[in-house]
């Protein structure tokens, strides 16, 4: 073995999309390189012992926010026990402000960026010469049509335990401060028929679970329609055996001919993550972000009401000029507009990004540790974020888990925002944590807070245990008992499914 391509990721569910994408480009090194993939928690020795019992010569690293304390450690130990070994790093963690990282000083290179040519190239320097002279080596972007495709190197084991990620585009037009994809010119889209040639493959071999990791797959709506369309004749060729999709979608950009394929999708067979992020205007120019309002809305409560997708929208916490009454309205309109599940964010410095202009002029604070969470800002301080942090986890437990399906709604009331921090408040006073909260002690304390607030206790007691009843989720059983056989999706958007 010379080369091993290597990340932690955070769940075993999670392939890894990036190595696959290096090893299909790595030319005449190919038969020579070899995936090793690992989860964040695995022991460091245990790491290092496994990637080293390949002898190799070279070990490519995927460096992500969610793994680069862990991966730091690895490293500093593989330099220590076999320090001839080469390193290599890349992904979006050690593409910028790479003289910062304690994991840059430890490794030989760095590749910043896009790495199917230079990495291949990289390694066949240090194999075979002249050796590369610089430590960073700026990725160099191939033409789309250029780079080979990764899917076949998904294998047997991946298509039945495993989520299949997937691209039809890389890249983004939009420049919304927060994200690393503002660094992008344009989207650049891969050869469509090519793409979709390997979806048919890895669809005969069995693969029913798609995510797409586009930014913005409903950019350009013809590709978007020819897409959905051969997921479309899946389902309608074998209803019995559902394929499911997830994608991101532009929540502004819902021409009436994609509306009119969405509308046609069954229940549990599509996924649309919808960035909203803000609701505020002014806050949306202060980070350069384009969006509709009232188009976004409309979009969202017609995917709510004439469709079957399943809709996970996000916002976001602490950007540079939103106090808490104004996340709070925009919380409650996206409440009303009936989304399946509310991704509740707080803000990230992703390294990089271009929201840090705005630290000093918004006294940004951020966690100098991974995942730089923002910790206080002009408008919000310490112990309120802190406070929206709790809700965040409590707000996923309760209302995005689909398990207090009927509850959720008594909870609520009709200032969802209000209501549900006055919960995360009394809840944590009574729990002194947000983790490791075991599903029948959650429901208790549901309904022992819906009788705080005014319900009496019986009727407390049958509204949470319309939702879960002698520690079996009632919802999840009552959804697959209803849709065994023909739905495709996860468990969570089947509970969503059954409210």
């Amino acid at each position: 073995m010379t080369i091993l391509l290597s990340t932690l990721n955070a769940r075993y569910a999670h392939a890894s999309l990036g190595l696959r994408y290096l090893l299909a480009n790595m030319g005449p090194l190919g038969p020579d390189t070899r995936i090793q993939e690992f989860v964040i928690g695995a022991k460091t020795t245990e790491v290092v012992e496994r990637l080293l019992a390949q002898h190799p010569r070279i070990i490519g690293f995927g460096v992500y926010i969610w793994n680069v304390e862990e991966t730091t450690r690895v490293v500093a130990m593989l330099k220590r026990i076999a320090p001839d070994v080469k390193i290599i790093l890349g992904g979006p963690e050690v593409s910028f402000e790479t003289d910062e990282q304690a994991i840059v000083k430890l490794a030989d290179y760095v590749v910043t960026g896009w790495g199917e040519i230079t990495f291949p190239q990289l390694c066949a320097q240090i194999l075979n010469g002249p050796q590369p002279l610089m430590k960073v080596h700026a990725g160099v972007q191939a033409p789309m049509a250029e780079i080979a495709l990764p899917y076949a190197l998904y294998s047997d084991e991946d298509i039945a335990h495993r989520t299949l990620y997937v691209e039809a585009s890389r890249g983004c037009p939009f420049k919304c401060e927060f994200c690393l994809s503002s660094l992008d010119k344009t989207a650049w889209p891969f050869p469509l028929e090519s793409f979709l040639a390997q979806m048919e493959d890895l669809y005969a071999r069995g693969a029913r679970l798609f995510k797409f990791v586009d930014r913005t797959f409903n950019l350009n709506v013809k590709t978007s329609m020819k897409i959905i369309q051969f997921f479309l004749d899946k389902l309608e060729a074998a209803p019995d055996d559902p394929v499911y999709a997830h994608f991101e979608l532009v929540p502004d950009h819902l021409p009436e001919a994609l509306k009119e394929m969405i509308a046609r999708f069954p229940a549990g067979a599509l996924q649309f993550e919808i960035g909203i992020q803000s609701f505020n205007p002014e806050v949306q120019a202060l980070v350069s972000r384009r969006q509709d309002n009232a188009k976004a809305a409309d979009n969202i409560r017609w995917l709510c009401q004439h469709s079957q997708a399943h809709l996970h929208v996000d916002l976001i916490a602490g950007l540079p000029g939103e106090d808490i009454a104004s996340f709070a309205r925009g919380f409650d309109q996206l409440v009303s507009l009936g989304a399946h599940e509310i991704q509740f964010g707080i803000l990230k410095r992703l390294r990089g990004t271009p929201i840090i202009r705005h630290t000093e002029s918004y006294k940004m604070v951020y966690d100098p540790y991974p995942p730089y969470t923002v910790l206080a800002t002009s408008l919000i301080d310490f112990p309120t974020m802190q406070r929206l942090v709790r809700f965040a986890r409590y707000w996923d437990l309760v209302a995005n888990s689909g398990r207090f399906a009927n509850t959720i709604h008594e909870l609520l009331g009709v200032r969802p925002f209000e209501n549900f921090m006055a919960f995360s408040d009394w809840i944590y006073t009574k729990t002194d944590a947000t983790h490791r909260i075991a599903l029948d002690r959650l429901a208790k304390l549901v309904a022992e807070w819906l009788q705080v607030t005014g319900m009496e206790r019986e009727r407390a007691l049958a509204l949470v245990a319309s939702d879960y009843a002698g520690g079996i989720d009632g919802a999840h059983k009552k959804a697959a008992a209803a849709n065994a056989g023909t739905v495709a999706a996860p468990a969570r958007q089947v509970r969503h499914l059954a409210a």
